[in-house]
């Protein structure tokens, strides 16, 4: 098979021994690594394409149907069991411009092995693997800590996430009470409520997929670093209730919004009545004077044209006094 892979789908290979760090491994070295006592290799690639991912396959052997679901990233956040290895599938998120991005992150799990595949939206796994190598007493609990490690991270991402929504509805807020209502701040608003329904989409799973990895007994993840993944699910369970809170106070911040452009209508439409009644003086009278009989009072008086103009005058002054302190105008 060709070699000539390209280094920019390989983010780092490196191989532990009880806890401590043997050496970076090359792809062509990785099964000679995992037969090492006591030791297993955490590999991340970054969207391998179909040669890498078979190298992959042939030196951890992988199942073909997990391999094949890989190299998609449309994947939906699954656990699958092939053998004495995993698949997982967990879907990652990060604020962008005050948007949401969404990512996939694919684990295969084995006694002697972790590998990340990293697809869209995501962070390097970079700091993740420094802090587990500064626990080697953790570290040494396997690749079940590792992979633990990662999913915690990812999961901190989200809390990351949601602070960031937290913060483009609070602005949100403060416009709707501050400004007149928008056509801006309410599709702000729905944008929001539809990211925080795919949030709810991309955090639930991993609860399911939490429980499955604490009662696994095939593969050799530890008892007590089994306990860490009921943690992660704790944590996720507390994201969804922040999430159905934030989204109550959306919907309530919706109805508040278009109750005030309600208030807002009815005051145009007070003041449009308001004016129509003003102009309904003048134009009975002008309406009056303008059928044309020969014989009709006041046309040959003298006054007749400025006491009909001044009672115009008059009268609208005084509908326009009473409707401002009525509040119309």
């Amino acid at each position: 098979m060709p070699t000539n892979i390209d280094s920019s789908m390989i983010m780092r290979g490196v191989a532990y021994q009880r806890g401590l760090k043997l050496a970076d491994v090359d792809i062509d070295d990785i099964s000679e690594a995992i037969a090492q006592p006591e030791s297993f290799v955490w590999l991340g690639l970054r969207e391998p394409d179909p040669e890498l991912l078979s190298k992959i396959q042939n030196q951890f052997g992988l199942h073909e149907l997990a391999v094949e679901d890989a190299r998609s990233a449309h994947q939906r956040p699954k656990i699958e069991e092939y053998g004495d290895s995993l698949f997982i599938v967990l879907h990652t998120a990060l604020l962008v411009n005050d948007g949401i991005e969404f990512g996939e992150t694919h684990f295969f799990v084995g006694n002697h092995f972790l590998v990340t595949v990293r697809h869209g939206a995501s962070i390097s796994h970079s700091k993740v693997r420094a802090r587990c190598e500064a626990l080697p007493h953790q570290l040494a609990k396997g690749s079940g800590f590792a992979l633990y490690a990662v999913m915690d991270f990812i999961v901190d991402n989200y809390i990351l996430v949601l602070d960031g929504l937290q913060a483009r509805f609070d602005a949100l807020e403060s416009a709707i009470f501050i400004s007149n209502p928008s056509r801006e701040t309410m599709g702000g608003l729905y944008e929001l409520k539809r990211e925080l329904i795919q949030m709810q989409g991309v955090i639930m799973p991993v609860i399911d997929i939490c429980n499955v990895l604490m009662h696994l007994d095939d593969i050799n993840i530890p008892k007590d670093v089994r306990l860490y993944f009921r943690d992660i699910a704790d944590h996720i369970t507390r994201i969804d209730r922040a999430i159905d809170g934030m989204r109550e106070m959306l919907i309530a911040a919706m109805q508040v919004h278009l109750t005030f452009e309600t208030v807002r209508q009815n005051e145009v439409v007070k003041r449009l009545a308001g004016w129509g009644a003003i102009l309904a003086i003048p134009t009975m009278l002008f309406s009056w004077y303008g059928m044309n009989f020969k014989h009709m009072p006041e046309l040959e008086w003298e006054y007749s044209y400025p006491i009909v103009v001044g009672g115009v005058l008059i009268g609208s002054l005084l509908l326009y006094w009473r409707l401002r302190r009525a509040g119309w105008l």
